[in-house]
């Protein structure tokens, strides 16, 4: 029987500069989706990659005295590093400078001008090119782009347009369907900022730079960016040819991205498929924004932070787990140091870390040559051993709704609870009676059965943790028995842990951080 498959994309980024951490905050989701599906049997696509045209990567390369062919693939590497860094475990990386994916660009086109998808006329308007997006009068803040800020140009050129119009009634049916658009508010700003004003036409070629795919029926005109960028999920699959990809994974499962460009992803994508007869995606969910002093991240406002920094600073999954536990995703999270390591110390260092430092040096020193097999359960063994079984259905739950915040708080509900059984059992005063062996022997036991749980449920949030947790506790990966002690359905089960080798005696997980020195290193985390 084969695998259900799973298919899920970050937007592609723009490599204009150095990603900041907002990005990786995307990123992370997705890679801790993906690592939670491959648990559950799922042959999973997980793709990212980067949008290398347009007309500010033109001037940003003129301005570094490079060819824009050359500034791209400096930041790409650059990017592909971050990925590697962060434990990204993307399975395709497409870039929009790819042969194959331009020479798809341009089948694509063609497609749409001969079924009369798309046609040429003169634009006059305003575009913003840090966001490479087109705007009218009305949607403007105070003048300038309302998703980043800055100055708009007045544009007039000829361009190609496609039908973006005749597709309102399906788009309304569409967006007023539950589950495509998430969070719903998505939905309504969609219905109300952009479908009841009326959807005009969309511009989809340039003539004003030469950066970009050419039309092939008309070589004066290059392809819109967005446009461009939106058919990389397809192309990446190797549409439109019909491949064993094509046909095994689309439609996409879900497209991750931030709420600013859910309208490219909710409105002109499903369009431009419904204009190929294709079918669309299941799911686009925009989350909120990473906030830095109440405002939006953004590589044109500077006010940015290094994930590059963070990681090396702070460690990779203790960076990963503060983005997915902070706040619900889906709503705006404010960016702080402080935040950061009081989470760290708190969650990490105090709750998980002093657990597994516990737990492991309590065996190693009532029970230097391995635990015994012998049980005496007694309360409160039934309370604790009964919210580790109920603990893999709850994270399941919340990881299908992308309810990541709400996963984690289950799961350290029972880090404090494992916590609190060892102030309840004191193991030190039932190691000072002989007769109380046995039952000393259970309690290490269920605290090490129980980290056991925990760390297969955290492996998709914190890739490295996992292993750390096993070898501070001697678990192997699999028990005597050849059965798997890693997998998400070890996890379903109680009393599968076992020291074959022994305790061994390792460094904290997490160590305790000091908020003042930290503080005071705020201001290398800043571009």
């Amino acid at each position: 029987m084969s695998k259900p498959k799973f298919y899920l994309t970050t937007p592609i980024y723009y490599p204009s500069g150095k990603l900041h951490i907002g990005h990786s905050y995307t990123t992370v989701a997705a890679d801790t989706l993906a690592r939670y599906k491959r648990m559950r049997g799922f042959d999973v696509m997980f793709l990212t990659g980067t949008d290398e045209h347009g007309q500010k990567i033109e001037r940003r390369a003129a301005e570094a005295g490079m060819s824009p062919q050359d500034f791209v693939d400096q930041i790409v590497s650059s990017i592909k590093d971050l990925w590697e860094l962060m434990d990204i475990s993307y399975d395709r990386f497409i870039r929009t400078t790819d042969q194959q994916h331009v020479r798809s660009i341009e089948q694509i086109f063609t497609r749409l001008y001969e079924r009369g998808e798309i046609y040429k006329s003169t634009y006059e308007g305003l575009y913003c090119t840090p966001c490479e997006a087109f705007w009218l009068e009305g949607q403007l803040d105070e003048g300038k782009c309302p998703d980043c800020g800055a100055e708009v140009e007045l544009t007039n050129e000829e361009c190609y347009f496609f039908r973006l119009s005749k597709y309102t009634e399906r788009l309304q049916e569409l967006l007023e369907t539950p589950g495509f658009l998430e969070p719903r508010s998505r939905a309504r700003e969609m219905i109300n900022n952009f479908l009841k004003p009326g959807l005009e036409d969309l511009a989809v070629s340039r003539t004003s730079f030469t950066w970009g795919v050419r039309l092939p029926f008309d070589d004066k005109h290059v392809v819109y960016v967005w446009v461009d960028a939106l058919f990389n999920y397809l192309t990446a699959l190797g549409f439109p040819d019909e491949t064993d990809d094509v046909k095994r994974y689309w439609p996409a499962d879900i497209h991750l991205m931030a709420k600013e460009i859910v309208r490219f992803h909710s409105l002109i994508w499903p369009a431009l498929l419904m204009a190929l007869d294709l079918p669309l995606p299941k799911k686009v969910f925009g989350h909120g924004w990473l906030l830095f002093g109440g405002d939006k991240m953004s590589k044109s406002k500077g006010n940015v932070v290094d994930p590059v920094i963070l990681c090396n600073r702070y460690g990779v999954d203790a960076i990963r787990y503060f983005l997915l536990r902070e706040v619900p995703f889906g709503t705006d999270c404010n960016f702080s140091t402080e935040a950061l390591i009081t989470r760290i110390n708190s969650d990490l260092a105090n709750d998980l870390g002093n657990l597994v430092s516990r737990t492991a040096a309590m065996i190693r020193k009532y029970f230097p040559e391995g635990l015994i097999d012998e049980r005496v359960t007694a309360s409160p063994d039934p309370e604790l051993r009964q919210m580790a079984t109920e603990l893999p259905a709850k994270v399941a739950a919340d990881l299908d709704e992308l309810q990541y915040s709400k996963a984690l708080t289950e799961i350290w509900t029972l880090v404090s609870r494992t916590n609190k059984y060892i102030d309840e059992t004191m193991p030190w005063v039932l190691a000072k009676d002989p007769e109380a062996k046995t039952r000393l022997a259970t309690v290490l036991f269920n605290l090490a059965d129980v980290l056991r749980i925990i760390a297969v449920l955290i492996g998709p949030f914190m890739p490295s943790t996992p292993n750390k947790i096993r070898t501070a506790l001697g678990i192997p990966e699999q028990n005597a028995a050849g059965r798997s002690l890693t997998d998400w359905e070890s996890a379903l089960e109680l009393d599968l842990y076992c020291a074959p080798s022994g305790v061994p005696k390792t460094d904290p997980l997490f160590p305790r951080l000091d908020l003042e020195k930290e503080l005071e290193a705020l201001e290398q985390f800043a571009d």
